[in-house]
């Protein structure tokens, strides 16, 4: 049998070995993350393959300087990128691209912000038909949508024969085939994700702000340009680069609305791929379509972060 140890022997020897108690916890830290990286294993190869390997490709394929790819006097050069900065067309594209899609998201913004204040006011039950409301059109698919404003804004639709009927045009306004018809077409199709992401915002608004601006006097415009509109700033910044990015990369709807007049960034890149066969100039408008919306979506966000947007609500 074992002699029976003492209660000072066991604690002397636990004082001598502080090794072994120290080092359990070192391999469970080691290992608890192995769980989440096979949990991350198909996600993480499903982008690496589908996404991060194409746009690689695209990339070696915009510094070609010849259309035939597979030539093997193939010249690495920055011609196609040179090319684009040259032609005026293409930089006109490309402001016509920025210009849109900041008037969708200026559209996008003051048609969504006061049904996105309706639903943070209203009771449980309207706030459900109304998000029924606006989440019901995107169930559609936005080339039927399209088609839908397409016979709106014909020159015989119903827009124009309503206008002249009541007198306040004498002749059809162009409605399609136009800027005004492609940020119309756009601001439709993105009208929703501004409106969630600014209710997501107003519901983290404390409602006893409001009445506590009531209880000292101020109006229900003084409290809503000096508590409501500053405190939904993140929802509204959010819903901003959402609406931006998703108007910058659109084609069906410029394709559908705005056709040959409209030549935004992703029709041309369209037409010189699949139209034209060139892949090579293509590619490097795609990524000078992309680096445009980075930055600007980069210089949007770094602005908020310093309280630019902040300064013009004191």
């Amino acid at each position: 049998m074992e002699p029976i140890r003492s209660y000072a022997s066991q604690e002397i020897e636990t004082e001598t070995n502080p090794i072994e108690p120290q080092q359990k916890p070192k391999l469970k830290k080691r290992k608890a993350w192995v769980p989440g990286l096979l949990l991350l294993t198909p996600i993480l190869l499903f982008i690496f393959g589908f996404f991060v390997i194409p746009m690689l490709y695209i990339l070696y394929l915009s510094f070609i300087s010849t259309d035939n790819l597979g030539a093997e006097d193939a010249v690495y050069s920055l011609k196609n990128y040179t090319q684009l900065f040259s032609d005026t067309y293409y930089l006109s594209s490309l402001w016509l691209t920025v210009k849109i899609s900041l008037y969708s998201v200026l559209v996008a913004l003051f048609l969504g912000y006061p049904v996105a204040l309706t639903m943070a006011r209203s009771s449980a039950r309207i706030r459900g038909y109304i998000t029924l409301l606006i989440v019901s059109p995107l169930l559609v698919s936005i080339v039927v949508r399209n088609f839908g404003w397409y016979l709106l804004l014909l020159p015989n639709g119903t827009i124009n024969q309503t206008l002249m009927a009541l007198g306040i045009i004498n002749a059809p306004l162009k409605l399609l085939f136009s800027e005004i018809g492609v940020v119309i077409g756009l601001s439709n199709a993105y009208l929703p994700f501004m409106i969630l992401s600014i209710v997501a915002s107003l519901y983290n608004i404390d409602p006893s702000l409001d009445k506590a601006g009531a209880i000292l006097g101020a109006s229900p415009f003084r409290r809503f340009f000096s508590i409501t509109l500053p405190l939904s700033i993140p929802g509204i910044v959010s819903g901003c680069i959402l609406v931006f990015s998703l108007s910058m990369s659109a084609y069906v709807t410029p394709a559908l609305m705005g056709g040959a007049n409209v030549p935004v960034m992703p029709v041309v890149i369209y037409d010189q791929i699949n139209n034209l066969l060139h892949w090579t100039f293509g590619s490097a408008l795609s990524y000078i379509l992309l680096a445009t919306t980075v930055i600007s979506v980069t210089i949007f966000t770094r602005m908020f972060e310093k309280g630019k947007f902040k300064e013009v609500f004191r």
